[in-house]
């Protein structure tokens, strides 16, 4: 049995910022709540003008963090009611669609975020709220998932709720040209990993592999390009549709072991989610073969690697093309690099263990031992 949950309409499209206007003009909505930052503001400029000009009034907030905590919600949602929104709309990455999504909710609600880490907590449909990403990466404009830090326990954990899926998804790729390369190619990952854990995860389902395997070959084929040239605009194009697949995989079947293992490294060392899912992607590849070697050597094939002689070594061909996919777009290959000493590593499996939401899907079973194993893959100079 899949379920699939999808926003209300989705708009896909260069230059389509434009129907969102027109949209919610029809709609009839007069006090928008805008969440963004500073760096995107500019870009919607034309946007809230043409919303200003036919009498909505909007109050845009700008203080959402790269990897949002608690406390920085419930900021947000603070401002959200003493503006008196009647809607809301996220324009930027995943950290500010997320975080739009959980006002949307709670701003008429008197349960507390805190209390809807898990599945399916959230009581009730909220305000109405669109999304527009400036990444190609989360695919959080078109998934039912939220993100927050939980500073109770320095532990980033997930909201998932019908309730969190957008009333409109509005993709236009024309946002995504000025990211720098950086966040293009730690974004880009972070899409190719959605897609990848989907189609190779315990819940995998017909219906959600072909979305998968179409981001996978979309993303292998365009990642170098858009960051070697952010003005490459089918490279972009391309991006933003593999990373709208990848998060149309996340509500029915989302994602695995690297997601899990990524937490700790985001909550503690507050690495961007899309780095640490690319540092851990290729060893935890590796540690999975075992358990689905027909579906890796798959992987493999989306990506355009030539078939092995045997499926095993295709996916092992296959783990080292996106090895040198991420190396080649400019992401280290160890977490050494980025400052994370190899005595952390007991500290970080333990907390990935907690992430039992994410690791029950992962083809093969992952205990703290392994967790620390794929961790210390990942140091030059491994502990004994």
């Amino acid at each position: 049995m899949i379920t699939l949950l999808q926003p209300g309409k989705i708009v896909f499209g260069t230059g389509c910022t434009k129907q969102f206007c027109d949209d919610y003009i029809a709609l009839g909505h007069k006090r928008l709540f805008v969440l963004t930052v500073p760096v995107i503001r500019p870009m919607i400029s034309e946007m809230i003008d043409t919303l200003t000009e036919k009498g909505v009034s909007i109050e845009v907030y700008e203080n959402i963090m790269q990897e949002p905590s608690v406390n920085d919600f419930k900021q947000t949602l603070n401002a959200a009611r003493q503006f008196g929104a009647d809607s809301v709309v996220g324009v930027g990455g995943g950290s500010v669609l997320d975080v739009a999504k959980l006002v949307a909710a709670l701003v008429d609600s008197e349960q507390q975020v805190e209390d809807l880490f898990g599945i399916g907590f959230v009581k009730q449909r909220g305000k109405w709220f669109a999304c527009l990403p400036t990444t190609a990466g989360t695919g959080s404009e078109v998934s039912p998932n939220a993100i927050l830090l939980d500073e109770r326990d320095n532990m980033k954990k997930g909201i998932v709720s019908p309730h969190l899926m957008a009333d409109a998804a509005y993709i236009d790729p024309k946002l995504t040209w000025s990211v720098p390369a950086k966040v293009t190619a730690e974004t880009g990952m972070d899409a190719l990993t959605h897609c990848l854990e989907a189609y190779t995860n315990k819940f995998a389902h017909p219906v959600v592999d072909v979305y998968a395997l179409q981001g996978i070959r979309l993303i292998a084929a365009n990642l170098l390009r858009a960051v070697k040239n952010g003005n490459d605009v089918e490279a972009r194009e391309a991006l933003a549709l593999g990373s709208m697949y990848g998060g149309l995989c996340l509500g029915p079947v989302n994602t695995a072991a690297v997601h899990a293992l990524s937490y700790p490294l985001g909550s503690e060392f507050h690495l961007s989610h899309g780095l640490s899912n690319a540092i851990l992607l290729p060893s935890v590849m590796r540690f999975n073969i075992s358990a689905n070697p027909r579906k890796y050597a798959e992987v493999a094939l989306a990506c355009g690697v030539a078939p092995g002689a045997s499926d095993e070594e295709t996916a092992l061909k296959g783990v080292e093309f996106i090895a040198q996919l991420s190396k080649d777009c400019g992401i280290p290959t160890t977490i050494t690099e980025l400052g994370i000493p190899a005595s952390a590593v007991d500290g970080m499996a333990k907390a990935a263990m907690g992430v039992q939401r994410l690791l029950k899907n992962n083809p093969r079973e992952v205990t703290e031992e392994d967790a620390r194993g794929i961790y210390l893959s990942l140091t030059p100079t491994p502990l004994p």
